[in-house]
């Protein structure tokens, strides 16, 4: 694609990577067959394509509007995107890059400032986290329908949390939502470790959020703080040797892209970097323990396997967590287009409710086609989004499987 960009953004490190982002784009539009929101909307501002000449006329004119903002909001960085591009366009990171300067062009208008701004506060920290959803279940019949079956019901007992009674040691940070929301997540996962010879250990100074909620909201300074903050509590076990596991694999790609984010950072680049190489999904963690595992007791056995996106595209693990359970002796019920997206992303959901039913409609059908018992997946997120209206129950996959 041919750019014109100015000078004094050429001039600048950020304004030479979108330019060569820019540059690797063909306009062949095999992006556009993989979007969910174009898919939905049918409108090419609406897939990635179009966003990136939205992007494109914004950067070299100085100039955007509502419009431009509004397609723009809409991605809900998927990245199905990138995984079906010929030319290896980094999407993704042009959207990161491009976006702080188009909302000063065209800044998202009040109500919606606040909106963030409340998600942020309420969901960013994991005490803050367990009151929002207090003070939710307390005051559901107020709410508005939508959101009112988006509430997680109150946490049942939690077995306790297995001592360090091994050598080899996990690092397990406690996070932030899915701490709160679903405890016995990550109590599962460190049982689960155990049998296998692992001790699952919390950090020192762990104070909930990656910062992931923050990035995608826009909140580049907070994110940054938060990811300093972690790479602190966590480098002295990275360099240690512990492997860094996180539950939720929106959490788990957003922590890996810690050494582009803290890439300015003097003080902290280096460890960011060693933080982000020591990220492993749990699939990659359990894959060599595969004969050792079996289906936890009372778990169901047909299940269909929801693999998120963070987990197919960001992390590049498309197909391994079903290809993981059907091993451990799950059946799994096939699929139809397992690369969209179920319209959780995050906290888009909650920014575009309507667009973000419609996706979960269309992913439930999906994934119910081939009648489970179950649905399993690998995000918080996403698991909170599809149980809202899902038929059958969703869990994470890691409660569903045990050591042997």
């Amino acid at each position: 694609m041919e750019t014109h960009l100015p000078e004094a953004l050429r001039a600048t490190p950020e304004g030479r990577e979108m330019e060569r982002v820019l540059r690797a784009c063909v306009h062949c539009g095999f992006c556009n067959a993989a979007c969910p929101t174009y898919q939905l909307l049918g409108d090419e501002t609406d897939g990635p394509r179009g966003r990136i000449y939205l992007m494109k006329a914004a950067l070299e004119a100085g100039r955007a509007g509502p419009a431009t903002r509004r397609h723009l909001d809409r991605c809900l960085g998927c990245l199905a995107c990138e995984a079906t591009c010929p030319s290896g366009v980094r999407y993704g990171r042009l959207l990161e890059l491009a976006r702080p300067r188009i909302e000063t062009l065209a800044p998202t208008p009040a109500p919606q400032r606040l909106l963030r701004w409340l998600v942020r506060r309420a969901f960013a920290r994991r005490g803050r986290a367990a009151a929002a959803l207090a003070a939710g279940r307390l005051l559901r019949p107020l709410l508005p329908p939508a959101l009112r079956r988006t509430l997680p019901p109150r946490p049942g007992p939690v077995p306790p949390w297995p001592g360090p009674r091994h050598r080899r040691r996990v690092l397990l940070p406690a996070g932030c939502v899915q701490s709160a929301a679903a405890p016995a997540i990550d109590t599962a996962t460190a049982r689960l470790l155990d049998g296998l010879g692992l001790s699952a250990v919390r950090p020192e100074g762990d104070g909930g959020c990656c910062g992931a909620l923050s990035h995608h909201l826009g909140a580049t300074g907070e994110a940054r703080a938060l990811a300093r903050r972690n790479v602190r509590a966590w480098l002295p076990y990275v360099e240690a040797g512990a492997p860094l596991v996180l539950t939720a694999s929106g959490c788990a790609a957003h922590v890996r892209a810690y050494g582009e984010l803290l890439a300015d950072d003097p003080a902290l680049a280096d460890g960011a970097r060693q933080v982000a190489a020591a990220v492993r999904d749990p699939v990659e963690l359990l894959e060599p323990h595969a004969a050792r595992l079996r289906p936890a007791a009372g778990a169901p056995r047909r299940i269909a396997c929801h693999e998120p996106c963070t987990q197919r595209h960001a992390l590049g693990l498309a197909g391994r967590l079903e290809a993981l359970l059907a091993r451990v002796g799950f059946e799994t019920v096939p699929v139809p287009e397992p690369h969209l997206c179920c319209g959780s992303a995050g906290a888009w959901s909650l920014l575009h409710p309507r667009l973000a039913g419609r996706l979960r409609a269309r992913k439930l059908e999906r994934l119910t086609a081939g009648t489970p018992e179950a649905i399993a997946t690998a995000n918080i997120g996403c698991l909170l989004h599809l149980a809202a209206a899902a038929p059958v129950p969703v869990r994470h996959w890691l409660e569903l499987v045990s050591a042997g």
